[in-house]
């Protein structure tokens, strides 16, 4: 079945940076759209960024843009997600997941077919 394993969480102090990877198997990940999410306790699980298949069109939240950057690299069936000057409010858990859209980029949560188990990240003030 499709396993998506995230890594590279951990905690970081403000202004820090921090690179988060996302590995695919069983998935054909060049047919994929990828996504992160992230949920801090207590909220609701909210999009962070998405990259079309061939990463010719990307999406970011608002709260995330000109910090974060995500890429893919279609060899090693893997996205990343590059997080610069982190903030407090950037800690959560970071979650990384893929569906097989035709409908271009996507943004929700129930957009998303498959997900991973999450890597935590902590920004510390």
């Amino acid at each position: 079945q499709v396993q998506l394993v995230e890594s590279g969480g951990g905690l970081v102090q403000a202004g820090g940076s921090l690179r988060l990877s996302c590995a695919a198997s069983a998935l054909t990940f060049s047919r994929s759209v990828m996504g992160w999410f992230r949920q801090a306790p207590g909220k609701e699980r909210e999009f962070v960024a998405a990259i079309s298949q061939y990463g010719g069109r990307t999406d970011y939240a608002d709260s995330v843009k000109g910090r974060f950057t995500i890429s893919r690299d279609n060899v090693k069936n893997t996205v990343y997600l590059q997080m610069n000057s982190l903030k407090p409010e950037d800690t959560a858990v970071y979650y990384c997941a893929a569906d097989y859209s035709v409908a271009g980029i996507l943004n929700k949560v129930s957009e998303f077919e498959y997900w991973g188990q999450g890597t935590q990240v902590t920004v510390s003030s």
